[in-house]
């Protein structure tokens, strides 16, 4: 039985792929910060979920936790982060600012590194992780947001390269999303909103196939190569 980690799976697309991954053969360990929906979770299979709560901002107990639990598992193929924090802040809220970096950045970096690391020690592994289509560009109404997630994308370019450099059998997957129904969906104007179940599956699609970068849904990739053709001119006035 393969073994996974979702990072973020108390709700939203993270709780959505653990269902998923269970349901394809996957014993996982689900992760998050409300102990209380991972519990609800678990009821769901409790010889297929093993749950760990933590806040991935504390990167020392992240450490510690990651191992524990991938203990717990048995093993380790497969991570998925899928957590995540952005919100809209159009006059530069500082406090917004740093909680989207603590989370998308520091914590983003610390389970990306040690995933890494384990995973070249086993000589065998799969690091997938949920950036989005908004880190192609940056925006006035999400400044932090937008950042983080080109940090993200260049992260893990930076690993495949890294893995393919050390002829390391390790995939590494960029999930770019568009909008999906969950409580990361901000704006006023929202279009082709996906289901978490959709996106989910269509997740779990590439993560089978190991693709290295997938839109979610497929459409997103006609606005990702609109956006990146736009003069700065003309987007700075958008």
């Amino acid at each position: 039985m393969k073994k996974a980690i979702i990072i973020g799976a108390s709700s939203g697309i993270g709780r959505g792929l653990a269902k998923l991954l269970v349901e394809n053969g996957y014993k996982v360990g689900i992760t998050g910060r409300r102990s209380e929906l991972l519990a609800r979770l678990k009821r769901e299979s409790p010889d297929l979920f093993v749950t760990k709560s933590f806040d991935i901002t504390d990167t020392t107990s992240t450490v510690e936790k990651m191992e524990e639990l991938t203990t717990e598992l048995g093993g380790l193929d497969l991570i998925v982060i899928c957590s995540g924090s952005g919100d809209l802040n159009d006059n530069l809220d500082f406090t917004i600012e740093k909680l989207t970096i603590d989370t998308n950045v520091l914590g983003f970096t610390c389970v990306a590194d040690w995933a890494f690391n384990f995973f070249k020690k086993q000589k065998a592994g799969h690091v997938v992780a949920i950036s989005s289509v908004s880190g192609l560009r940056g925006s006035r109404l999400a400044p932090s947001y937008n950042a983080s997630k080109a940090f993200q994308i260049n992260y893990l370019e930076a690993l495949r390269q890294k893995a393919a450099f050390l002829k390391i059998p390790l995939d590494v997957t960029d999930v770019r999303p568009g909008f999906v129904d969950t409580g990361m969906a901000k704006g006023k104007v929202r279009f082709w909103v996906a289901s978490v179940e959709k996106a989910a599956q269509q997740i779990y699609d590439a993560i089978i196939a190991k693709k290295q970068i997938v839109y979610v849904t497929r459409r997103w990739r006609f606005i990702a190569a609109i956006l990146t053709r736009i003069p700065g001119i003309l987007y700075n006035r958008m």
